[in-house]
């Protein structure tokens, strides 16, 4: 009987000691960066200026209202569009665009505007062949007036319908940013 209590005894002080030196490895989420500025710069094809619509909000979710930037697009051009992101509350100021473009299949633009004559098409994609929106084409027609509301997207669902033609609708996800310009087109 001594001999069994021992061997039991034994027994269950190696499983403590056992499970007391397994770690416990927290799960790190993915934490979303803090995208202080996006600025969608628009390059035209005729070679005239290029035109920057900047979103800045330096102090992030404090007290300061955001500053935007929207100046006027030309009818009937056509405009190369490449986006960046920055926190500028680190110094030197931390590119999340190389972030996005790392986990492109993690992330997609979504373009929405209400300005008649102002379309945006995706020119870049993923390894699967998906949209991301860090570069396109912005083409004019006519002069119109509206909004053009850029919103980034962490863990889209890609392949639900339509996503992949830049319709948000089905696209769940979470929002990393989303700005909306004045747009006008002159």
């Amino acid at each position: 009987m001594k001999s069994i209590s021992l061997n039991l005894l034994g027994f269950l002080f190696c499983a403590f000691l056992f499970a007391s030196c397994e770690k416990d490895d927290p799960v790190i989420p993915n934490e979303e960066e803090l995208i202080t500025t996006l600025t969608y710069q628009l390059t035209p094809s005729d070679g005239s200026a290029i035109v920057e619509l900047v979103f800045q909000d330096l102090d992030g979710d404090g007290p300061d209202q955001p500053v935007i930037t929207a100046p006027a697009l030309k009818a009937n051009t056509t405009y190369t569009g490449s986006i960046t992101l920055l926190n500028e509350q680190e110094n030197p100021a931390d590119n999340i665009t190389l972030e996005v473009a790392e986990e492109n299949d993690e992330h997609q633009f979504f373009f929405e505007t209400n300005a008649n004559g102002v379309s945006i098409a995706y020119n870049d994609q993923d390894a699967d062949g998906n949209p991301v929106g860090l570069i396109t084409s912005l083409t004019t027609t006519d002069t119109t007036q509206g909004t053009l509301k850029i919103t980034l997207l962490h863990e889209p669902t890609k392949d639900a319908t339509n996503v992949s033609n830049g319709d948000i609708t089905n696209a769940g996800g979470e929002a990393d940013i989303e700005v909306t310009f004045p747009i006008s087109v002159e």
